[in-house]
């Protein structure tokens, strides 16, 4: 009677143990099959399993990287901030990333810096935390973003020129005219000849509007004189036509000489401008421009109403394509709610890529 008891518990226990190992089995199935690029780490970055396909995306074996710290896989500045990420984490319980997608940049084993898309999950363990880390190769999507915005830089180019040298020497041939009938009308009625010069006048002021909208899709001074200039003009033309008060603040003179970049971050101020005060229904625009440690920081702050709490970057047209532009010249953005009151939108972009 012993011997069968011996005997049951000693199945039970085997079948425990297959139980266990066909899962570990299906679970090593599933992360090696997988097509996204998963890799474990310890509290303290140690990197524990590294699946197959983070050995293409990366161009490591997994014996290369296991028991290695997880920055070996990452860009500057988060490479040497990274553990003093995670020490934060733990003193504080704020996560920047856990639970929440991102785009960055990574190292493969070359060198190469690549962008990817990462999520970052937290497990809890009886004893202790792990961290799963999601991974997906996205040089093709950015690949394929930055033609899109280059097709769409130009066509903004040839519509601000268009506007420029057609339709405002049409308008100009308009307000000639206008001028001329207002001189014949003078001879024969002061009222007529009044209300031809408000025509010139009023399309006079039309050519200005025009001017100013040419110069918004087709921003010459960028080009002949820089992006510190590009942005006073911004501030300038921006409380012309939206008569909102908006000034530009730069202590020091920024030297910028990569054009494709000086384009995306002068987009992205006045996409961020064009957001205040269409969703933000700000009064108040201020555009700031610093160099920091051979990184160029723009921030557009404003005192409009703000964005609600539960705002999500991933949503809204305007910032994706602020997104996307950012992420051209490898940089960041952040935006934050003001105590006061109003939004300050953050771009970090290195000065030179």
């Amino acid at each position: 009677m012993k011997e069968n008891k011996k005997e049951s518990r000693a199945n039970i226990l085997a079948r425990s143990e297959s139980a266990v190992r066909d899962r570990e089995e299906r679970l090593r199935a599933i992360l090696e099959t997988a097509v996204e690029g998963i890799i474990t780490i310890d509290e303290c970055g140690i990197i524990e399993s590294f699946n197959r396909a983070s050995e293409t995306i990366f161009g490591y074996s997994a014996n290369e990287v296991i028991g290695k710290n997880v920055n070996v896989l990452m860009s500057t500045p988060h490479r040497e901030q990274h553990d003093g990420y995670l020490e934060n984490y733990q003193h504080t319980g704020r996560a920047k990333i856990i639970g929440i997608g991102r785009e960055t940049f990574a190292r493969k084993k070359d060198g190469t810096l690549f962008p990817i898309d990462l999520s970052v999950s937290e497990v809890k363990l009886s004893d202790r935390r792990i961290f799963t880390g999601f991974v997906r190769d996205i040089t093709e999507r950015k690949r394929l973003e930055k033609e899109i915005l280059e097709i769409s830089e130009r066509e903004q180019r040839r519509i601000g020129q268009d506007l420029h040298d057609g339709l405002c020497q049409h308008l100009a041939g308009i307000e000639m005219l206008a001028q001329v009938l207002a001189q014949k009308l003078a001879k024969k009625t002061k009222d007529g000849s009044d209300r031809a010069t408000e025509i010139a006048k009023a399309v006079r002021e039309s050519i200005s509007q025009t001017r100013l909208l040419a110069r918004g899709l087709s921003p010459v001074t960028l080009e002949s004189e820089g992006l510190m200039s590009a942005l006073t003009e911004l501030a300038l033309n921006t409380e012309k036509i939206f008569r909102v008060r908006c000034m530009f603040n730069c202590p020091e003179v920024v030297k910028f000489n990569d054009h494709a970049a000086s384009t995306h971050l002068f987009r992205i101020a006045q996409e961020a401008v064009s957001n205040a005060i269409k969703h933000g229904k700000a009064k108040k625009i201020t555009i700031h421009l610093r160099e920091d440690a051979g990184h160029l920081r723009l921030r557009v702050s404003d005192d409009g109403i703000g964005f609600p709490r539960n705002f999500s970057t991933s949503t809204g047209m305007g910032l994706r394509i602020m997104q996307s532009r950012i992420g051209m010249v490898g940089g960041s953005v952040t935006i934050e709610r003001q105590p006061t009151g109003g939004t300050s939108v953050i771009f970090v972009a290195p000065k030179h890529r």
